[in-house]
């Protein structure tokens, strides 16, 4: 990983690395906003060298604020993080498309893990594994 290089300024090189006339007219990229706060981020995977490779759902919470889940679904990566956690979920992508998965740190649940229904601990309503979020909204898209 060149560590000089922002993940975003990365994530915008993967993208055009893949728009080849067709990839970029049915599969893409979206981020976007939760309501409670934080934000979503799909990368589609579909025709791209990543989209049979596998991957280990990560599930991070350090605070109410502070918390990422990720996954690879219907060769999509997906994930929820707290508000200021965006950057570092573009950094797990990439370096997890470059071949080195990221150590979540503390906290980090494997796959064939069980999530607590209540991964924010006194936050009851936020559950894993795509299902609900505070409010009833989405943890995935």
């Amino acid at each position: 990983m060149n560590s000089t290089e922002h993940s975003f300024d990365w994530l915008q090189r993967w993208y055009t690395e893949q728009c080849d006339g067709d990839w970029e007219h049915s599969w893409g990229i979206k981020i976007g906003p939760l309501d409670n706060p934080g934000w979503t981020v799909a990368i589609d995977l579909e025709k791209t060298s990543l989209e049979d490779r596998d991957y280990s759902a990560e599930s991070v919470r350090r605070s109410e604020t502070d918390w990422i889940f990720t996954r690879v679904q219907e060769r999509r990566f997906e994930a929820s993080c707290g508000p200021g956690n965006l950057t570092e979920v573009l950094t797990m992508f990439r370096l997890w498309a470059e071949g080195a998965k990221a150590d979540s740190g503390e906290g980090a649940m494997r796959a064939g893990q069980s999530a607590p229904c209540s991964p924010l601990g006194a936050s009851p309503g936020l559950c894993t594994g795509g299902k609900t979020l505070q409010g009833g909204h989405d943890v995935f898209p």
